[in-house]
């Protein structure tokens, strides 16, 4: 009886130590500059992220030893005094909030566009609407600011209203003023922005769902939302979740459409529907043309911080979706 390695051999797919399958790499020059390209262009990523973290920190150094008060805790931004009061807590907590805020509502749309796109629209339709979908990426950011600012407000104003009148009993909606120039105002408009980013990725990921699943579900009997809820969405988990979280990073650096939609209006409040808030983002926007040299410091610290929490969520995002294997 012929052996395996004899059969292997026979066929050309004999390694060299002995043992049936592919031949090894012969280790080209191509393959190798290739190699040490992939390998160069990771190791200059991390070295220019550290040198941006180090950048900052060593701007932002001088400003914290001449603050008079917490950094991390302080609500207070006023930088510009003598001697310098400032802190990040109500920056922190807006930009958090907002980006958040934004992520609850444009998730769900963007995921139900990417079905309806992928699964249920005509192929022509669908051809035209990824298309518009996707031009919402192309729109400037001050574009999505001066609209904000011109007319959205208003329309807000009324929203917000009517939702302190009838859902004013929840901690979000409550508060005794209401205003359209809101976080939740800010939301609406961050959640619009990132919207494209999210659909598009998700998109693209409900389109890898291998066929062979799609089609012995519904060679079971399923129906199309039956095959979608037990082919698609748990093959596609893990992109789903990417993708929210690059639209969460888009939302947290965003910067001149929150700077013209939001009045600055000082310290912490749950109540999203009031006039003011402020962003790490919008308040170096809206700050660093009139700052002194410990001001900049100030705001290069602030954005310290954002980098940070961008770390952070980029890392959160790594370490849910290597728990989630569907997609590889």
């Amino acid at each position: 009886m012929t052996s395996e390695i004899d059969i292997g051999s026979r066929a050309g797919f004999a390694r060299d130590d002995g043992v049936a399958g592919p031949p090894r790499s012969t280790g080209r020059l191509g393959d190798r500059l290739f190699a040490l390209a992939a390998q160069g262009s990771g190791v200059l990523l991390l070295a220019v992220m550290v040198a941006i973290g180090v950048f900052l920190i060593w701007k932002a150094v001088p400003a914290l030893q001449a603050n008079e008060a917490d950094f991390l805790t302080e609500q207070e931004w006023n930088p510009n005094a003598n001697p310098p009061v400032f802190g990040i807590a109500q920056l922190a907590f807006g930009t958090v909030m907002s980006s958040f805020l934004a992520l609850v509502m444009a998730t769900p749309v963007a995921i139900g566009i990417a079905l309806f796109i992928s699964f249920y629209a005509p192929r022509r339709l669908a051809a035209g609407l990824g298309y518009l979908v996707d031009l919402l990426a192309a729109v400037p950011s001050i574009v999505y600011g001066l609209w904000g600012l011109h007319y959205f407000n208003t329309t807000m104003d009324d929203v917000g209203r009517f939702l302190n009148a009838y859902f004013g009993w929840i901690p979000l909606f409550g508060g005794d003023s209401v205003g359209g120039r809101s976080l939740l105002t800010a939301s609406v408009i961050l959640a619009i922005m990132i919207l494209p980013i999210i659909s598009s990725i998700t998109r693209e990921v409900f389109l890898q769902v291998p066929g062979s699943h799609v089609e012995a579900a519904l060679a079971l009997g399923a129906t199309r939302w039956e095959v979608i809820k037990l082919a698609v969405l748990p093959f596609g988990r893990s992109g789903m979740i990417s993708a929210a979280m690059l639209g969460l990073g888009r939302a947290l650096g965003e910067t001149i459409a929150v700077a013209m939609v939001l009045s600055t209006a000082s310290g912490i409040s749950i109540h999203i529907l009031a006039d003011g808030g402020n962003t790490i983002a919008a308040n170096i926007a809206n700050s660093f043309a009139e700052a002194t040299e410990t001001g900049r410091g100030a705001l290069i610290a602030s954005g310290l911080v954002l980098f940070v929490i961008t770390l952070i969520v980029n890392m959160t995002a790594r370490l849910i979706v290597a728990r989630r294997k569907e997609f590889a």
